[in-house]
């Protein structure tokens, strides 16, 4: 925490949608009727303002929720921004949550250069629903229209499969017209299924259970989920049973470890992730 740089919150464990891997529909300890919303008092039990104003970066993702689910997720970017005003705030979602007004509103509060929101899109009107499951295409097409008309800078992120794959390049120029600031698509690194397949001439992501780069140290960031649990990283916070709270203490083979941050020729899972980004303005 001395050294701490970058924080990953999760605001909320509730989402609306059904996305089929998504940890929400395959974490049997999950339990979707115990809603817990992350507020300021539980972030400030794990890290002082003196520590919020040394950090470059905080940012909203999760595993088991959407940020724009969140009840106290505009209040919490306005005390970060009120406590640092120079830190980028960033924000990771399917974007069919919330008002136009509500989106409108998180735009005015990202002011910096850096400051983002990365919508999770797989798709066009037709595919999108495939992987998004219970994401309304129309209210997800007006609420970026309204952030980005409001001067956000939107992000578009795309999972590819073999269902949407032939709309990639739709996608990316769907995203110029609408005022994106970059386009990213990839392969994702969950398993397929039969109505989830791998898509044909992309290349899967090489992950090796050796030398492990830690992606947290690196970066010297952590991850508070919507309990206000103090974890390394997302990815071991998905260990609801198993929380591992010290770095130093994972074992050098733990296999979330080695499936993320496992260090091959091309560096890690998570470093080698995008196979088609471009920025867009």
């Amino acid at each position: 925490m001395r050294d701490l740089k970058v924080l990953h919150l999760e605001p909320t464990d509730v989402c609306q949608a059904a996305c089929p891997l998504c940890a929400r529909e395959t974490d049997t300890n999950f339990r979707k009727d115990r809603q817990h919303h992350l507020s300021m008092s539980q972030i400030l039990n794990v890290i002082n303002e003196d520590k919020i104003r040394q950090l470059d970066k905080m940012f909203m993702c999760g595993n088991y929720g959407d940020p724009a689910a969140g009840k106290h997720t505009l209040d919490i970017f306005n005390r970060f921004r009120s406590i640092n005003n120079n830190i980028t705030l960033g924000m990771n979602t399917n974007g069919a949550i919330q008002s136009t007004f509500w989106w409108h509103g998180l735009a005015q509060l990202m002011t910096q250069p850096q400051d983002y929101v990365v919508f999770s899109i797989d798709g066009l009107a037709d595919t999108n629903g495939v992987y998004r499951k219970n994401v309304n295409w129309d209210k997800l097409m007006a609420n970026v229209e309204s952030f980005v008309s409001a001067g956000g800078s939107a992000h578009w992120d795309m999972l590819v499969y073999r269902h949407n794959q032939h709309q990639v390049d739709k996608c990316e120029q769907m995203a110029r017209d609408m005022g994106f600031s970059w386009f990213r698509a990839k392969v994702s690194k969950r398993p397929f299924t039969e109505t989830l397949q791998f898509p044909t001439g992309w290349q899967p992501i090489q992950t090796q259970s050796t030398a492990i780069n830690c992606y947290a140290l690196r970066e010297k960031s952590a991850f508070i989920d919507a309990k206000g649990n103090l974890v390394p990283c997302c990815w071991l916070g998905t260990r609801q049973q198993d929380f591992i709270t010290d770095i130093d203490a994972i074992p050098t083979q733990d296999p979330i470890c080695s499936a993320v941050c496992g260090q091959t020729s091309m560096g890690t899972a998570f470093d080698q992730q995008w196979q088609r980004e471009i920025e867009l303005t």
